[in-house]
């Protein structure tokens, strides 16, 4: 049998038969079991479905639910530590009916035979769930199979028309182009086109090494999800900011895979080990290639032809899209707010840049499909 808390065994307190359970230091520790951010509080709604999951579906759902709301005496559905101890106080004086069978349940739903009275600590552990949830079963192949896609594209076209060209008969039907804006797969296609070998081996490096370990918790199709948002939203953002620029790449998937991982970092803050200094990496990560954008492009008056909108749009879609659908290992109140949040402020977003490319066309360059005047000069 596993410890309660992995990875803190004995060092964290002394062990107690379940049994014997009677004192408050007890009680406390078996409370702290299901309170995961360890403030003391646990959300009515995640106490009954943990609950409900670690029994096997095998609990009276409704006398849980009367116990934990007679316990709950503010009414703002949230057990305090205090209000989890008066009820266990209530139950055994026979005070509660409710009560006393919940105290029963929850004795048996405790996994090990022991649990620990954890010292009084002031740091904030954490015990790793989410790197737990790494697993190559099934393989994180996704992201490989999308760059295998650009390469190919690239190397057919190189072999047709020549090194780093970009107008070879695959990318002129795939790249964003501003005067051919009703072919609306564009929008999503010019991800396989790159300008050059660096171009293409940059994305590449970073989205195999940023996908992967996202594929390997959250699964392919939420990944690719997140991707393909950043790509749409990258292309969407750059027609609306530079109605005449030609797009090609797959930065603004690169840059959702990047604010993708802010995003499950901030949604399983508490089941991630060095939460903390792995968002501090990513933000600075960010913000550093932001920065540069604006120093270059309004101090400097540098036009490097780098579509740093795409980069900026395609972070924010990954960001919101990620809390969207990324996993949430353990979710809490405050975190379906944040969800709903980033739902709609996608959704407006998205139709804002939709609603602009259909209804303003003079804020764009005439269409025209003679491909003599496909690409610029």
């Amino acid at each position: 049998m596993h410890a309660i808390e992995r990875g803190q065994g004995e060092r964290k307190g002394e062990k107690i038969a379940l049994q014997r359970i009677n004192s408050d230091a007890e009680w406390t520790a078996i409370f702290r079991r299901f309170d995961h951010d360890n403030d003391d509080k646990i959300p009515i709604r995640d106490f009954l479905q943990e609950l409900h999951s670690l029994t096997d579906g095998d609990i009276p759902i409704k006398v849980m639910e009367r116990a934990l709301n007679e316990a709950d005496r503010n009414g703002d559905n949230i057990i305090t530590l205090a209000e989890f101890l008066k009820l266990v106080k209530r139950s055994k004086h026979g005070k509660s009916t409710d009560g006393s069978m919940f105290i029963r349940y929850v004795r048996a739903t405790i996994p090990p035979r022991q649990i620990i009275v954890r010292k009084p600590v002031t740091q904030d552990y954490t015990d790793g769930e989410y790197e737990d949830e790494y697993s190559c079963s099934p393989p994180p192949v996704a992201m490989i199979l999308i760059s295998l896609l650009e390469i190919g594209t690239f190397m057919y076209d190189s072999a047709t028309r020549g090194y780093g060209r970009f107008d070879g008969p695959v990318a002129a039907m795939l790249i964003y182009n501003p005067h051919r804006r009703r072919e609306a797969w564009r929008f999503l296609t010019y991800m396989f086109v790159h300008v050059g070998a660096f171009h293409l081996i940059v994305n590449l490096a970073v989205q195999i090494l940023l996908g992967l370990p996202l594929e390997m918790v959250h699964g392919w199709w939420r990944v690719i999800t997140v991707y393909l948002a950043g790509v749409v939203a990258g292309s969407l953002g750059t027609s609306v900011s530079d109605p005449s620029v030609y797009l090609a790449g797959a930065s603004g998937g690169v840059y959702a895979l990047i604010t993708a991982h802010i995003a499950t970092i901030i949604m399983n803050w508490s089941e991630m080990q060095f939460a903390f200094w792995q968002l501090i990496i990513f933000l600075i990560l960010a913000t550093m290639d932001i920065g540069t954008a604006i120093y270059n492009r309004y101090v400097l008056d540098i036009e490097d032809q780098i579509g740093y909108v795409a980069h900026l749009a395609g972070g924010i879609a990954g960001l919101l899209v990620g809390i969207y659908v990324l996993r949430n290992l353990q979710v809490r109140t405050w975190e379906k707010k944040i969800w709903w949040a980033a739902l709609v402020i996608y959704i407006l977003l998205m139709g804002t840049g939709i609603i602009i490319n259909i209804a303003l066309p003079s804020h764009f360059p005439p269409e025209f499909y003679d491909d003599s005047k496909a690409f610029p000069t």
